[in-house]
């Protein structure tokens, strides 16, 4: 697979993990559950793997 297609995919996925999480925190029950998404989200390790 050439490192272009690689890319791609990659970026896909990252939008696909950020529009979830975003989604998540819309319809979390609760604002300790809407705190913990966030936290989660920007952990350096999640936002590593997005990029």
């Amino acid at each position: 697979m050439s490192s272009v297609t690689s890319s791609w995919r990659e970026r896909r996925q990252a939008a696909r993990t950020r529009r979830a999480l975003d989604l998540a925190v819309a319809r979390s029950s609760s604002p300790a559950m809407r705190d913990d998404l966030l936290t989660l989200s920007n952990s350096s390790q999640f936002t590593n793997a997005l990029r």
